[in-house]
């Protein structure tokens, strides 16, 4: 039966790959995509789909109540990407964090329950749980007590708490995927992965942080979205489900060094930087519940989908290039570059 989605966020990294993902494989549905349109969010991402009858983009603030509550009259499931992400910015400037994240998140769901939405879909990361000890075998899990440590994994905890209280408190239906660190094509190039490409394509030293064996799980974006899928399909209300794409640790060091190798290019490249400010050490999800109960697994390995994502950098280069340029004194300040 053919539904309409609010996807909010939509021309951002992951929101964007989502809105794509789902018009091909559900094309009998509808899709309204809000988005702000900051830094982080680019149309260019969705030119393939602007004209298809099904979709709609809406310009507009997650936080403006008025404009929500009239998208949401002929919404039946909300899917809510829109977030300020990046913990390096958090630190620069944590107040908007809040104000997204936070008040932009309860004035969607204080409309969804409105407007009687059958499913509100909270999109949520992995660094709400903080961090583990390197070299042990303990994973984050839906059971894992939330212990965040930047104002923007402390802003997504609080994010994820509203939603959970909306659910218990007022009845509203919800599910929530924390998911891991997601790489792939269209993401923003400040982002460990895509910066390192960038950096590489243009034969540039890539940064980083300390000693380089922070450690992330590392998800790609389309097996994100095939995820997401399941959850929304077959998920059970009330629920949490932990989205990553590994099985076995594997530092910020290596990728570096695989980035390199599959360019061919040499380790003279790695340039250690000033380490972040409360950087976790490590993180790893244990995604045993949505394999098991929804039957879904990534589709890729970690080299194959840093392949794919190094392919499509390399032949949308002004995508990016464009965006680096726009943003050429943050990437200075950041990077010293």
């Amino acid at each position: 039966m053919a539904q309409t989605l609010l996807v909010t966020g939509g021309a951002g990294f992951i929101g964007s790959n989502f809105i794509l993902y789902w018009l091909k494989n559900h094309p009998e549905d509808s899709i309204i995509n809000l988005d702000y349109l900051t830094y982080a969010g680019n149309l260019e991402n969705l030119t393939s789909v602007e004209n298809n009858a099904n979709y709609t983009f809406i310009h507009g603030d997650i936080g403006n109540k008025q404009l929500v509550n009239k998208i949401m009259d002929d919404v039946d499931t909300v899917v809510h990407f829109a977030a300020e992400s990046h913990v390096d910015r958090s630190i620069k400037n944590p107040e908007i964090f809040l104000e997204t994240n936070i008040i932009g998140t309860q004035v969607l769901l204080e409309a969804a329950l409105t407007h009687k939405i059958k499913r509100f879909h909270h999109i949520s990361t992995d660094e709400v749980f903080g961090a583990l000890e390197l070299n042990t075998l303990e994973k984050f899990s839906d059971d894992t007590a939330y212990n965040p440590h930047s104002p923007y994994s402390a802003s997504k905890a609080a994010s994820d708490h509203l939603v959970r209280a909306y659910g218990t408190t007022y009845g509203l239906p919800y599910t929530i995927t924390n998911c891991s660190n997601n790489y792939g094509e269209y993401q923003f190039p400040e982002k460990f992965i895509p910066l390192t490409i960038a950096n590489l394509m243009e034969d540039k030293d890539i940064p980083v942080y300390g000693d380089g064996l922070y450690v992330r799980d590392w998800l790609y974006v389309q097996d994100h979205c095939t995820a997401i899928d399941k959850v929304l399909q077959n998920g059970k209300l009330g629920e949490t489900y932990l989205i990553g794409g590994l099985t076995k640790d594997i530092s910020n060091l290596e990728i570096s060094k695989m980035i390199l190798n599959l360019m061919g290019k040499s380790e003279d490249h790695i340039k250690y930087v000033t380490d972040r400010p409360g950087h976790d050490r490590r993180y790893a999800v244990d995604w045993t519940k949505i394999n098991k109960e929804l039957g879904w697994s990534p589709s890729v390995s970690l080299e194959e989908g840093i392949q794919k994502t190094i392919d499509w950098y390399t032949s949308n280069a002004q995508w990016w290039k464009k965006l680096r340029d726009t943003n050429k004194q943050y990437f200075e300040e950041q990077y010293k570059k």
